[in-house]
């Protein structure tokens, strides 16, 4: 296995992730578009423990007649701040997670992370 050089920080496990957080709202409307996004997410770096911020958007038809409660959606996302998860990883998670609880495959979810070691990563996962 590979190790970081330098100092590393410690991280938790995936099972921190809090999806039990989760909480969504009757809707008829299974035509209409919503998006919402935050440039507030971090998750850890398996790797280093560093945190991996980035802007993380959501986009869905509520087709399973339900809408995701945006407070619960903050707390569920603040549960990622100290989990190490890969930025692949993190942006599946979220997916699967949210598909789970408003019952849509018009779902769409994108991660882009902060430009780090050089690099710009975005992620994507669903579509609409």
């Amino acid at each position: 296995m590979i190790e970081a050089e330098g100092r590393v920080f410690p991280w938790e496990s995936p099972e921190k992730i809090r999806a039990d957080f989760l909480e969504t709202f009757d809707f008829d409307s299974h035509g209409q578009y919503i998006k919402t996004e935050t440039r507030e997410f971090i998750a850890a770096c398996p790797f280093s423990g560093l945190p991996d911020v980035g802007r993380l958007i959501i986009e869905y038809y509520p087709e399973g007649g339900r809408c995701i409660e945006l407070k619960s959606l903050k707390y569920y996302v603040v549960s990622f701040k100290n989990v190490g998860l890969f930025q692949e990883g993190v942006t599946k998670r979220i997916f699967d997670d949210l598909k789970r609880v408003l019952k849509t495959e018009r779902l769409k979810v994108t991660t882009i992370y902060n430009t780090r070691g050089g690099f710009d990563t975005t992620c994507i996962e669903g579509r609409l």
